[in-house]
């Protein structure tokens, strides 16, 4: 019998990384646009639209994700488990994410009713695709230095999607509509559905599952779930994936009203000119008129260039100093860069964008590290019950994901209500400026600081990643 290679070969990290660039476009856009979409530009109450992230977001996580990684474990192919849901998903995602952003001329009863729906059929692909997505990075190889190589790979694939859809999207909406952002929306999301759709295949076709559990590891679904319920760093890493998300949905979905009715915008446009004109004279110009947008679309730039900066520097640290320590020093440094937001002015404009650059780096470190722990924790299972249920792992850090991403977004609509923000009004009172500054600060602090001390208590540190990695080879051998 051949030796299977774990080894992997650059086309097949670069393969891998496409769908999470794929799906990133999707993901990022629900994060940084969802709720300003439905609030400003769909033209739903704030109230409204917190209750349908919150609802729907809750059915998706506790529901999609455990069944979806149940049916990804126990799939049999000639491509696979996991690679078959990434083939037959990706044209449906597209024009799904594509629906769930468009407006139908109907009315208010009939929008509330159109978003529930279409947001549903959205997330439920979203896991079918995703899931079995993230999965797959843990049967394509069982080397941890490889896996960690891969999540780099990855995690610079979606900061490109990031710097995309924080960067140039809202400008591009707005130019693409001529100004109607309802209209430009509708044409993005076309051209993001086909480019999404045609990456997802090319993960499909470039990539290979090497980690093949054997016949006597098959499992019930009731063995599964009680290995999981016995798994400490699993239980810790579903916490930890729900809280990383809550902020991440708290901060971004909030960054764009920061910029639209807090930052002050004299000061924005005397800040930012230098840098257009520059642009402009290298012949780079890809922010429109609008100096609010191009001030947002710059300050996500600045800590997205400095995320991928931290991203390639992940893999070094983690190797020498191990996931978990890694994670949890810059995890901690990155928060305190969210804090300082608090003390900003709406003048404060260079201090603004010079913590987003901090912040940015220091949380880029991090970045890779989620993923290639949650992998770690699926070795970490069949180390202790020589049984493998890796789709079923990933799908409960899925639900973390989801309700991170579900918690993060509705509080974002749910405190503007409470402090009275009023959508599409050209000012907004005092009130609802002072929650638009906590919702970018800290209150997104909060889940960050939490994250950390529940890393006191993972065990999976570089010495049992080493004794782990070295105890399985040895049995699949």
């Amino acid at each position: 019998m051949n030796k299977i290679s774990h080894k992997l070969s650059i086309l097949e990290k670069i393969g891998y990384s496409l769908g999470d660039l794929a799906a990133n476009l999707v993901f990022q856009t629900l994060i940084t646009y969802l709720a300003y979409f439905y609030t400003d530009i769909y033209g739903l109450d704030t109230n409204h639209a917190s209750a349908i992230m919150l609802t729907v977001g809750f059915v998706a996580a506790l529901g999609f994700n455990p069944i979806i990684g149940a049916l990804a474990d126990r799939t049999s192919s000639k491509w696979g488990k996991f690679r078959p849901w990434i083939l037959f998903t990706a044209i449906p995602l597209g024009v799904v994410a594509l629906l769930a952003f468009s407006t139908p001329d109907f009315s208010y009863k009939g929008k509330v009713v159109y978003a529930v729906v279409t947001y549903t059929f959205l997330l439920l692909l979203y896991a079918a695709n995703n899931l079995p997505y993230s999965a797959l990075s843990g049967v394509i190889t069982g080397n941890m230095k490889e896996r960690n190589s891969m999540s780099a790979y990855r995690f610079v694939a979606v900061m490109f999607a990031q710097f995309f859809v924080q960067v140039f999207m809202l400008s591009i909406i707005e130019s693409a509509g001529n100004g109607d952002k309802a209209i430009g929306i509708e044409k993005v999301m076309t051209w993001l559905a086909i480019i999404g759709t045609i990456m997802l295949i090319i993960t499909f076709l470039t990539t290979k599952e090497r980690v093949i559990p054997k016949p006597e590891q098959k499992s019930t679904l009731k063995e599964d779930l009680k290995d999981l319920s016995k798994n400490k760093p699993w239980i810790i890493m579903l916490v930890l994936t729900t809280l990383v998300f809550v902020t991440l949905a708290m901060k971004g979905g909030s960054y764009v009203y920061y910029f639209k009715n807090y930052v002050d915008p004299n000061e924005l446009t005397s800040f930012i000119s230098p840098i257009l004109d520059f642009m402009t004279n290298i012949g780079v110009n890809f922010f429109g008129e609008d100096p609010v947008s191009a001030g947002f679309g710059l300050f996500n730039a600045g800590g997205i260039i400095f995320m991928i900066v931290g991203i390639g520097l992940s893999k070094r640290l983690a190797d020498k100093y191990g996931k978990r320590d890694v994670f949890k020093v810059f995890l901690l440094v990155s928060t305190i860069f969210i804090i300082t937001f608090y003390f900003f002015s709406k003048k404060s404009v260079e201090l603004i964008f010079i913590s987003q650059i901090l912040h940015g780096f220091f949380y880029g470190i991090t970045i890779p590290l989620l993923w290639a722990m949650i992998a770690d924790v699926a070795d970490f299972s069949e180390w202790k019950n020589n049984r493998r249920a890796t789709a079923i792992i990933f799908s409960a850090m899925m639900v973390g994901l989801k309700l991170g991403l579900t918690i993060g977004g509705s509080l974002v609509t749910w405190i503007l209500g409470l402090y009275n923000y009023q959508p599409q009004a050209d000012t907004q009172a005092e009130t609802a400026t002072q929650g638009i500054k906590m919702l970018v600060s800290i209150y997104p602090a909060i889940p960050f600081l939490i994250g950390v001390g529940l890393l006191f208590f993972y065990e999976i540190n570089k010495n049992l990643e080493i004794r782990i990695e070295a105890d399985l080879k040895a049995r699949r051998l």
